[in-house]
């Protein structure tokens, strides 16, 4: 007796349908959009602290705070309420009001910059509920959006310090703001990168990340890389960097005297600037030091020229942040060099974050 294989009929087979890659790529395209305009918002950021900038606008209006004042009647009224701030009475008293409008519309600028940011990132949680296979990622695309609304209110958290006694913000409120930020570009930049992987879409959420830091080497540098960065924004907001303007000596030594100067003496990591910095520099070049050993042993293991390219760009762009952090102390944290060092710790991460995504994929 011959047996036959069964008939499959219309009813009893259904072709699955095929899912389109373009909505993942275009979705990731947002994402990578968005985490650019972060990279400006944090630019700008550097430069309102730098300038002074960021204390000019002594109220936040979320809603509202879209209009500048619009007549002579408004900007004396904003400038009044600056008259009343520490920063006026101790650093720019006598300041005329088109002196103060100089200050004021940079801060605006940065606060208008990041309400852009949250609008824009509407179109991206919007587009992800309207397509089907992409609607498992809105939850996510939400949390990151209320992440980056978490960021902006850390800074106005951290300008209210400035506001109260002294002419300046918390240098804990500041790393706190900076690490919101490199932290909303991180998971915008990952989640891109996970939207436009070519893997099947079974296995896009996979939590690759945290598995990868099982690695006591990529948890060694990622620690070291958030580290510096911490003490680059204790350095920012003490100042630090306008004191040892020498490397790699701080003055006639490597190690400075007052190093330890503060009682118990682990309160001059947190409160000594010159031990701030002392630690920020020692921080830097053991970062630098252990992505170098980390890429020098990927290249031993001979990988792809495609893993390859981006090891060698790991490397070379630890290098250039290095030279750039040098070269801002040794000259007195000019604005630009300022500005494009904190830019670099930035780009630093996303290629660590980069190459640490393919390498694990």
């Amino acid at each position: 007796m011959t047996s036959h294989p069964p008939v499959c009929t219309p009813t009893s087979f259904k072709k699955a349908a095929p899912v389109s890659r373009n909505s993942f790529i275009i979705l990731s395209n947002w994402l990578f959009t968005t985490a650019g305009f972060v990279m400006v918002m944090v630019i700008l950021g550097g430069l309102t602290r730098l300038t002074g900038s960021g204390l000019s606008m002594v109220d936040w209006h979320p809603v509202t705070g879209f209009f500048p004042p619009l007549n002579e009647v408004q900007w004396q009224s904003v400038f009044d309420l600056y008259k009343a701030s520490p920063q006026y009475r101790k650093v720019n008293f006598g300041m005329s009001l088109s002196e103060f409008k100089g200050i004021f519309w940079l801060e605006f600028i940065h606060r208008l910059a990041g309400r852009f940011i949250g609008l824009i990132f509407l179109v991206p949680l919007l587009y992800s509920l309207l397509k089907k296979e992409l609607r498992s990622w809105s939850p996510k695309i939400l949390a990151i959006w209320v992440l980056g609304g978490l960021q902006g209110v850390m800074g106005w958290y951290m300008v209210k310090s400035g506001l109260i006694d002294e002419p300046w913000v918390s240098p804990f409120r500041l790393c706190a703001h900076l690490l919101l930020a490199f932290l909303t570009c991180s998971v915008l930049f990952w989640s891109g990168l996970v939207l436009r992987s070519k893997r099947n879409q079974a296995t896009l959420g996979k939590p690759r990340f945290f598995q990868s830091l099982k690695n006591p080497n990529i948890l060694i540098i990622l620690m070291l890389i958030v580290l510096t960065i911490c003490y680059g924004a204790f350095v920012a907001g003490m100042k630090a960097g306008l004191i040892y303007n020498t490397f790699p000596l701080m003055g006639e030594t490597f190690i400075p005297s007052e190093i330890l100067f503060h009682t118990p003496w682990y309160e001059n990591f947190l409160t000594n600037p010159v031990t701030v910095q002392f630690t920020h520099r020692v921080l830097a070049v053991f970062t630098l030091g252990s992505i170098w050993l980390y890429g020098i042993k990927t290249l031993k293991n001979k990988p792809s020229d495609l893993e390859k390219k981006r090891i060698i760009g790991l490397l070379g762009w630890s290098l250039i942040q290095v030279i750039l952090g040098i070269s801002t102390l040794v000259l007195q944290v000019p604005y630009d060099l300022a500005v494009a060092h904190q830019a670099g710790a930035l780009i630093l991460l996303m290629l660590f974050l980069g190459t640490l995504y393919y390498k694990t994929a």
